[in-house]
């Protein structure tokens, strides 16, 4: 899930007044101190105290010292509420330390490079995460969208960035199907595509990491874009594999994948 990164600072930092006696600051020495006296993104998002599934990924993905580091990040942050939304069993899995790869997947898909305003947001229609795939941004009804997920408070301030909270957790390769024109069909081509040439090359691992996640991000989509059947078959495969070796795992999980596909209308 591949490789340049969208690069998009706002300056923000504003100097404190100038005592008697005090030479000119530069920008930049204005800056440094400003970010000193202020909270970073990870002691943040930890004292809003909604925030404590995805603190315990980030941990568990050691991605805290990357949000902790100098930045600047936008991070759309996913609340405790949002998390409980993904299948009984997936966070659990996720935070298993051979599941450590694929956290770090989705936990950095979360995360632009450079401070992005809730307003300069608004005027883009995609931006490039830290993990390489890019995230669909849309406006419907004037509410602030990234892929499906809603934006319920923007511009959360902190030293070495800016917080969004949203109420689902966004997946990697699910800006294909993102919105109300969401199609399944197009999700399970595009993980097969990747999944394929990485099982071939003996990365199962990474394969399976993929089927996974977007047979999570199948589950999430609309009642009426998977039949009961469908979600049962993935729901059942999902549970399988999660007790199997990474390449069984890949071949439970795309033999559901393809009936899927094949049963979609």
């Amino acid at each position: 899930m591949k490789n340049t990164l969208l690069i998009l600072t706002t300056a923000l930092l504003a100097a404190g007044p100038l005592t008697a006696g005090d030479w000119p600051t530069t920008k930049a020495e204005t800056q440094t101190t400003a970010n000193q006296s202020r909270p970073d993104i990870v002691a943040v998002a930890t004292a809003a105290g909604q925030f404590n599934t995805l603190a315990k990924a980030l941990e568990a993905a050691d991605l805290l010292d990357v949000l902790r580091g100098e930045g600047p990040f936008t991070v759309f942050a996913p609340t405790d509420a949002a998390f409980a939304k993904l299948p009984k069993g997936t966070i659990e899995s996720l935070l298993q330390p051979e599941n450590k790869a694929k956290l770090q997947q989705i936990l950095k898909y979360h995360v632009l490079a450079g401070r992005v305003s809730a307003r300069k947001a608004a005027g883009l229609e995609s931006a490039r995460t830290l993990e390489g795939d890019a995230i669909k941004i849309s406006l419907p009804d004037g509410r602030l969208k990234i892929n499906q997920a809603t934006v319920l408070k923007t511009d959360v301030s902190a030293a070495n960035g800016v917080i969004h909270v949203i109420d689902e957790v966004l997946l990697p390769g699910e800006r294909a199907v993102a919105g109300n024109r969401a199609q399944p069909r197009e999700l399970i081509r595009l993980a097969i595509d990747r999944g394929v040439p990485l099982f071939n090359d003996g990365q199962t691992d990474a394969c399976a990491a993929i089927y996974e996640v977007t047979t999570v991000a199948l589950l999430q989509l609309p009642e009426n874009q998977l039949s009961p059947k469908i979600r049962k078959a993935l729901a059942t495969a999902l549970a399988e594999g999660r007790d199997q070796a990474a390449a069984k795992r890949a071949w439970t999980l795309r033999k559901a994948l393809d009936q899927a596909d094949t049963k979609l209308d």
